[in-house]
């Protein structure tokens, strides 16, 4: 199972890493909080959406960008 899994991630992977990545610049950081505030337009609560994981991912990848390029006030 784990292998037919991994198969999957595979093939569809060079259509997801666009999408997600930790963001390395200023601009792909702004991609990343629209797509992030388009899909909380989409999910809202609802945290069994199928897409609610994927909002918890961009979450942790903006934090991870912050921490890193956006001084602490």
């Amino acid at each position: 199972m784990l292998a037919t899994r991994a198969q999957q991630v595979v093939r569809i992977w060079p259509t997801v890493a666009p999408v997600v990545h930790v963001p390395t610049n200023e601009g792909e950081y702004d991609e990343t909080v629209s797509l992030l505030d388009f899909l909380i337009d989409e999910v809202g609560e609802d945290e069994t959406h199928p897409l609610a994981s994927l909002m918890e991912v961009l979450g942790v990848l903006i934090e991870k960008y912050e921490d890193e390029h956006v001084p602490e006030i």
